[in-house]
């Protein structure tokens, strides 16, 4: 699918992982447990906004780090998919992550690995990957956890790069980091209930609740737009000016793998295409739902995102 113009698009994966899913009929401690075939894909927040944006006919620049026989196999499966990246070599081999499905019961076993330490120099080496390749007057976002041996405040260091060069900076990620790249200021967060509720020091058991926080961080000036997936219960935008909310379309959920990084991979895209938030988040909304309705690790496809997006429109919250 050619590429459709828009602002250009730079994803950041201090971790990336190579994601290994299979099935099994029953999980059964101590037994040794015959699996059904295996698929592997290129895993991380940020390498998963990339692919998620390419899936949808934009493009995005991924950065990420690659060490060992792992790393080795994650870039050819990159390249395989067509994705522009731009790899930190590091001395550790990229971490793996594992997906089971229990096929007598739908449950699902989800087993993430670490991930290798960085050091000093190699995580400096991501910065100025970053810096030599930003999206001036576009999207940078960095998303997903941080390796051992990175500073908590490496988004942070990441917001402010973006503030300085005309760029938005859009972070998902958890715990000090994300509160670290908040005490920065970007453009856009998609934290959980739970880390939202710890951001602002209360509870958020509510929507009432829930879109006051949300507005508590755009208030202070940590961010812009706070976007809030809540699984079954759909999701919450909400910015300076209002309050949106969503349904979850009806999908016959078989993965929740990757589907907050659908969300945000097309989220972003429509936002660099120059939609507005509305309609930017009408189609997070339809890429998240389209991934979870698909097996494993794959990733939505433009045809079921605007299959699902034909019945949606945000309503005030």
């Amino acid at each position: 699918m050619p590429a459709s113009p828009h602002a250009p698009i730079l994803t950041v994966t201090p971790n990336p992982a190579l994601d290994v899913s299979t099935g099994v009929d029953h999980v059964v401690a101590e037994h040794k447990m015959r699996c059904g075939p295996t698929r592997l894909d290129p895993g991380g927040g940020g390498v998963n906004v990339a692919r998620v944006v390419r899936n949808l006919g934009g493009s995005a620049l991924a950065v990420y780090t690659a060490g060992g026989p792992t790393g080795q196999a994650y870039r050819e499966l990159l390249e395989r998919e067509g994705i522009a990246g731009r790899v930190v070599r590091i001395a550790g081999s990229t971490r793996e992550s594992f997906t089971v499905d229990e096929m007598s019961t739908g449950r699902q076993f989800r087993f993430v690995l670490q991930g290798p330490h960085l050091a000093e120099p190699e995580w400096r080496a991501l910065l100025s990957a970053v810096a030599d390749d930003l999206p001036f007057g576009g999207y940078l976002v960095p998303s997903g956890s941080l390796p051992p041996g990175v500073p908590v405040d490496f988004y942070a260091r990441l917001a402010r790069l973006a503030r300085d060069n005309d760029a938005r900076c859009v972070v998902d990620a958890s715990g000090e980091a994300l509160r670290a790249a908040l005490d920065e200021g970007v453009f856009l967060v998609k934290p959980s209930r739970r880390e939202l509720g710890e951001l602002v020091g209360g509870a958020v058991d509510d929507e009432v609740e829930l879109i006051g926080a949300a507005r508590e961080l755009v208030g202070r000036g940590a961010c812009r737009m706070v976007a809030l997936t809540l699984g079954g219960a759909g999701a919450v935008l909400v910015d300076a000016e209002r309050a949106l909310r969503l349904p979850t379309p009806p999908v016959q959920v078989r993965s929740a793998v990757g589907a907050g990084d659908s969300f945000l991979g097309a989220f972003v895209l429509r936002l660099a295409q120059g939609r507005t938030p509305a309609e930017a988040f009408r189609t997070a909304v339809a890429a998240g739902s389209a991934t979870a309705a698909l097996e494993a690790t794959e990733l939505c496809g433009a045809d079921a995102v605007a299959a699902l997006e034909r019945g949606l429109e945000p309503v005030p919250a």
